[in-house]
């Protein structure tokens, strides 16, 4: 593989040529180097953060840590960085997952084909060239033959438009952009501002510093406990010795986890069976929870079950029964958001030094210089903590000029919602890439076994190409429409929809509701693009290399 410039380098002179333009150095960015480089091809990454990582070098606030098991949230291309490496806790935390991140890109050398600190502004495919020109914030142009998204699902943090936003005269944060310096928030008092998975993780760690923690929840979420703690000996020793089987297993499961499944329905069996399964669920702890029965995601007196087992077990910790009732959700099917994970949340709320603002009833007007301003009463912080989320799958996609055929824009096209066939192409967008992108499995999954899939398969197709003499490739509509179609039946048959979730891109005012993901599963959406593939790339166009068959005819 021919070397690009070194990480941190300055521009890049105009029209500089290289095969693939990567953007993104997260675990989707840095594998697909990995593969690229056994392919022999030029390959750039742009990264808009210093260092490696994705979503695990941005997100660092108190308590931030994978709600996958440390030894599923790991690649699974090299058996000998299977081996070597040891996670310390069942559960890894941010720090450790960013080391973990860290030691892949020294190991396989990968930081030499990345720039630092430069962010991509556009992306336009020239026609007649059948090239891809790639512009940065610090004056790259750079021209490819593909152009590839490894942008995240949730990299777009969303700061809430509240009045007097920028007035504050303390410290503000957002969880998805924490400092790289250490927060103390000792003696402080603190606001956090929603009840996400960020918020739901940071909240038990600040509540132990500051003076007094005041939360304001909009929607309250289920929780399971994570029942983290130091990685067994014996439990890892099992998995390494099985790595293989249970690899094998995890990418033809329904969301990319290796664990036991229960085939039973909710309903099938009595109160005292489904109760001692829920509890033993619980007692396990992680989001594994929602695989208690088959019929969870698609019968709502069945979810109903689940739901308040789950309840009840939040009544039953928090000892003031108002606090309580408010944290109980009640407005929407358990795991139709993503079911969070949590250490100690709910028992932060018996703390002294936390209360809890029912933030829909007494919605915040205003942020003021010394405070914030909720259901017409003054409040007084330090600090306020946005634990918000991100504008998902598509945020940071659509902050790039993209530009295909025609000058068209991904924004137009996109308009009415993510278009996308397999979330691995865009019709009108010729050799671009998304890692998963809308319509694949992507954040309902093992994130980790999604890339892999993803990256492998664009890889291989990239090896197809030029083996075959093709220089251009394209989803087709036809195949575009009708992907988009067998991802909204399928997440209809389920209870997903029934949320105002970020998977329907709710929690972004005018964002257009249509669900996100593909729901399908894991094994099932594998098997079809496996089968894409082996029919000879069914759904894309192919268009010969314009040098090869000038060659030939002379």
């Amino acid at each position: 593989m021919a070397q690009t410039s070194e990480s941190r380098a300055g521009a890049q002179p105009s029209g500089a040529e290289i095969d693939v333009v990567v953007v993104g150095a997260g675990f989707s960015g840095l594998y697909l180097l990995h593969r690229l480089r056994g392919l022999g091809v030029t390959a750039k990454a742009f990264e808009a953060g210093s260092g490696v990582g994705g979503t695990w070098y941005w997100n660092r606030y108190p308590g931030a840590r994978c709600d996958v098991e440390s030894m599923q949230y790991s690649y699974s291309f090299s058996d000998e960085l299977q081996q070597e490496w040891s996670w310390s806790e069942r559960f890894s935390a941010q720090p450790e997952i960013l080391r973990y991140a860290n030691h892949v890109a020294d190991r396989f050398d990968l930081r030499r084909f990345i720039q630092f600190d430069t962010r991509v502004m556009s992306a336009h495919f020239d026609e007649h060239d059948r090239r891809w020109t790639v512009k940065t914030d610090r004056g790259d142009v750079v021209r490819a033959r593909f152009c590839i998204m490894a942008t995240g699902c949730l990299s777009t943090a969303r700061l809430p438009d509240f009045k007097g936003r920028d007035t504050f005269r303390g410290n503000v944060y957002h969880t998805g952009e924490w400092p790289h310096e250490e927060v103390d928030f000792t003696g402080q008092r603190v606001a956090v501002i929603g009840t996400g998975s960020s918020g739901i993780q940071a909240i038990p760690v600040i509540a132990e510093q500051a003076a007094h923690l005041t939360v304001f929840q909009r929607t309250p979420n289920y929780s399971i406990p994570s029942r983290n703690g130091p990685m067994p000996p014996e439990y890892e020793r099992w998995w390494k010795e099985n790595y293989a089987e249970h690899r094998a297993k995890a990418r033809m499961s329904p969301n990319g986890n290796f664990h036991a499944r229960n085939e039973a329905r909710a309903l099938e069996v009595d109160e005292a069976e489904r109760h001692r399964v829920y509890e033993e669920r619980w007692q396990a702890g992680g989001s594994t929870f929602v695989g208690a029965f088959r019929d969870l995601f698609t019968s709502r007196e069945a979810n109903d079950t689940a739901a308040e087992f789950v309840r009840e077990k939040i009544r039953q910790i928090v000892k003031d029964p108002e606090v309580a009732e408010l944290l109980a959700p009640k407005d929407y099917p358990i795991g139709t958001k993503r079911i969070c994970v949590d250490s100690h949340y709910f028992e932060t709320f018996n703390r002294e030094n936390v209360t809890l603002v029912d933030a829909k009833r007494n919605p915040i007007e205003e942020i003021t210089p010394t405070g914030l301003i909720a259901g017409g009463r003054a409040y007084e912080f330090d600090s306020i903590v946005f634990a918000t989320g991100f504008d998902a799958m598509t945020g940071t996609l659509l902050k790039i000029d993209i530009r295909g055929r025609n000058g068209a824009t991904l924004r137009e096209k996109w308009a009415a919602g993510p278009r996308t066939y397999l979330g691995l192409m865009v019709a009108g967008f010729p050799n671009m890439f998304t890692i998963t992108g809308p319509g694949s499995p992507s954040v309902l999954s093992n994130m980790m076994v999604s890339i892999e899939q993803h990256v492998d398969w664009i890889s291989d197709c990239l090896a197809h190409m030029r083996s075959s003499g093709f220089e251009v490739m394209e989803a087709t509509l036809e195949a575009e429409d009708a992907w988009v179609d067998h991802v909204n039946q399928v997440a209809h048959k389920t209870l997903y929809p029934s949320a105002a979730s970020w998977y329907m891109g709710a929690n972004i005012p005018g964002k257009p509701r249509i669900f996100m993901p593909y729901i399908g599963g894991v094994g099932a959406y594998r098997k079809k693009c496996d089968t894409v593939a082996a029919n000879g790339y069914e759904g894309f166009e192919m268009t010969p290399d314009r040098a090869r068959e000038v060659a030939a005819a002379e």
